[in-house]
């Protein structure tokens, strides 16, 4: 990435290899630590505007998404293709009270569930990253590799976001 605070589209994600992606997955929890150290809590919980997150913010919303993550690829391995309710990231943060959390615990959390999550990769065999699930709202089908593609990308995408709220920017 040449600007930090911009994330390529998914489809350069979807040229990736998979270990290319799980390495990628891999970076994500020291990659945020490394964006907020020397960071006060005030610059921390700063919005960039009325609508757009703080970084402590964008940071617990990595971390509900990994279990969210999770627990829907667990579900595509115990169920044919499960279908996926949508959820409101912006109800999460506000019933979550995302603005009050310590962004540095968050990152441990996010660590260990993002440790969870590659684990559970590692332990599919060939057959299992075909299968899949149901998102209910426009997505649709998601295999489980389709997941990692949208995980590194997401990832990607949220640490460029945290980085232009650091500095003030939407």
């Amino acid at each position: 990435m040449s600007d930090p605070t911009t994330a390529p589209p998914i489809e350069h994600y979807k040229q990736l290899s998979r270990e290319e992606r799980l390495a990628r997955i891999a970076h994500a929890p020291g990659e945020l630590a490394r964006a907020i150290e020397g960071r006060g809590e005030a610059t921390l919980a700063r919005r960039p505007d009325a609508k757009n997150w703080a970084p402590v913010e964008v940071i617990c919303h990595l971390r509900g998404n990994e279990e969210w993550f999770l627990i829907r690829l667990q579900q595509i391995m115990l169920m044919h293709e499960p279908r996926f309710v949508t959820t409101s990231q912006d109800r999460w943060a506000e019933d979550r009270q995302y603005l009050k959390n310590d962004a540095r615990l968050a990152i441990e959390a996010f660590a260990r569930s993002r440790a969870e999550s590659l684990a559970f990769f590692r332990g599919l065999d060939s057959d299992d990253w075909k299968r899949a699930g149901f998102h209910s709202d426009a997505r649709g089908r998601r295999t489980i590799d389709g997941f990692l593609t949208v995980m590194a990308w997401h990832d990607d995408n949220h640490l460029a976001q945290l980085r232009r709220a650091l500095e003030g920017r939407a």
